[in-house]
């Protein structure tokens, strides 16, 4: 892989990578209100919302993640997917990451996930959300992994 990532900063001229840390609060309502008129308020709506907004276009407004990926896939050597962001979603957030994943590596990107423990201060608190609190989604709350 380290090669791999030489060979994309040799051929982009960029030795950076861009981060995909997508936080269902951030995410625009018009995309969770899409998500959750199909899902419903759940963990798979707000994976979904994540999904989409990382993918891309909902009701012709390109979002941020797929807009940065494609604007940037050619110039960038990879991408850098916070797992924690997707984790606090249960296993549909890491559906969303799984398809996050694959997006970046059909764009021809190095995918190198963002997977450490112990991290800064928001990356710690969706952990926490993800294994020992509960994570709003709309006016419902979750448990997504439900540990004692």
């Amino acid at each position: 892989m380290i090669k791999q990532l030489i060979e994309k900063i040799k051929q982009t001229g960029a030795p950076v990578v861009v981060g995909l840390d997508p936080k269902l609060a951030f995410i625009p309502e018009q995309i969770q209100k899409k998500s959750f008129a199909e899902y419903g308020e759940t963990l798979e709506g707000a994976a979904d919302a994540i999904w989409q907004f990382n993918k891309g276009i909902v009701d012709a407004i390109w979002q941020f993640n797929r807009e940065i990926i494609d604007k940037t896939y050619d110039l960038i050597p990879a991408v850098k997917p916070q797992i924690a962001m997707y984790e606090q979603f249960g296993l549909p957030g890491l559906a969303a990451f799984q398809k996050t994943c694959a997006y970046c590596r059909e764009k021809g990107l190095i995918v190198i996930g963002d997977v450490k423990r112990g991290d800064i201060g928001s990356t710690s608190e969706s952990y926490a959300i993800a294994h020992l609190g509960k994570i709003t989604v709309g006016s419902h709350s979750y448990a997504p992994f439900a540990e004692d």
